[in-house]
């Protein structure tokens, strides 16, 4: 059984193939959370760009566990010269891992980490999102984008058991396109939306989500924090 759990913003917990995963752990800083770093115990961090919000907290989550980091390569190799062990990939990508298969798919943001010094960013590579299948089943985080078209052929190309995407409009996708993508394009089973509430800026309903989705023919399913999903 593959276990989802949500952490607010992006970030979610994975339990399958015998392994944990984080992705995007964004939970120092995210007011919405309901789990601190010291909570989280995985063998492979997810991460899919470079931005504060979704880097998050994966340097001290990997020290403190050990954990592996999974990233497109810009950024798997900058955390590498912080003593990580990172698994570089990119975009088009696949790799299978012991818990089972990730690709890094086609998301239009971008990727940047801020130095802290007041130096300005530093560049992490490009935006992506990921593919993941673990005990057969399929989920697809977003990450942070935009709508677009490559989410068709993945529908296409893939039976999608959860996706995952971002409502929160301003830098991301807002409620009516995330709508489109989940049905006229990725067409899961059913679909999660992330990345909104978090800041004034990213205010959005995840029942209106829910309800137009519904509209159109789809499924959609609005996890509280904390919540967990398994994966029928």
């Amino acid at each position: 059984m593959v276990r989802l759990s949500f952490h607010g913003h992006s970030a979610f917990q994975i339990e399958g193939g015998g392994k944990r995963l984080i992705i995007d752990p964004f939970l120092n800083n995210n007011g919405l959370t309901d789990i601190k770093p010291s909570d989280v115990q995985v063998d492979t961090i997810l991460l899919t760009h470079g931005h504060g919000d979704h880097v998050g907290d994966a340097v001290e989550i990997a020290k403190s566990c050990g954990a592996n980091v999974i990233a497109c390569y810009e950024l798997a190799t900058y955390l590498g010269g912080l003593g990580l062990d990172v698994h570089p990939m990119h975009i088009g990508g696949g790799h299978n891992f012991d818990f089972g298969r990730v690709q890094f798919t086609v998301a239009h943001h971008g990727s940047g980490l801020d130095r802290g010094d007041g130096s300005g960013m530093v560049y992490m590579g490009d935006p992506a999102g990921l593919l993941l299948t673990i005990e057969g089943k399929k989920i697809y985080h977003a990450g942070d984008t935009g709508l677009v078209a490559e989410m068709g052929i993945l529908g296409d190309m893939h039976d999608i058991d959860v996706a995952l995407l971002p409502i929160g409009d301003n830098f991301t996708m807002g409620i009516d396109d995330a709508v489109y993508a989940a049905s006229k394009l990725l067409k899961a089973k059913v679909t999660i939306p992330m990345h909104y509430n978090t800041f004034p800026v990213i205010a959005a309903d995840p029942e209106e989500f829910v309800f137009k989705l519904s509209k159109q023919g789809g499924v959609g399913k609005v996890l509280k924090i904390g919540e967990i999903y398994e994966i029928p």
